[in-house]
């Protein structure tokens, strides 16, 4: 079983200078998993990435939750798309 690294949460809070109301509801969209350990929460490093992608286009970009929410939701029909078209492609050559 491979190995997750876990950061809290509030570590990111203050690191990016983002209030934690934002990242919990970045979580209640469903756009990030925390696990709870204990009384603290944490993100894999795999939910870094997506928090700091939400957290630029946010401060960056003054895009609100519900854009936040489309924008992803459009990231992930490009990436399912690409894959079909890779599958396709190796599908005709084969």
């Amino acid at each position: 079983m491979a190995k997750v690294n876990l950061i809290p949460v509030v570590d990111i809070c203050k690191f990016h200078e983002v209030d934690l109301n934002f990242i919990n509801d970045l979580r209640n969209a469903e756009l990030i998993d925390f696990e709870e350990i204990e009384t603290s929460s944490y993100i894999s490093e795999a939910d870094l990435i997506k928090i700091e992608k939400a957290i630029r286009l946010h401060m960056e970009l003054e895009i609100n939750l519900a854009g936040i929410e489309a924008i992803y939701h459009l990231l992930d029909r490009i990436e399912a798309m690409q894959q079909e078209i890779i599958h396709l492609k190796n599908r005709r050559i084969h």
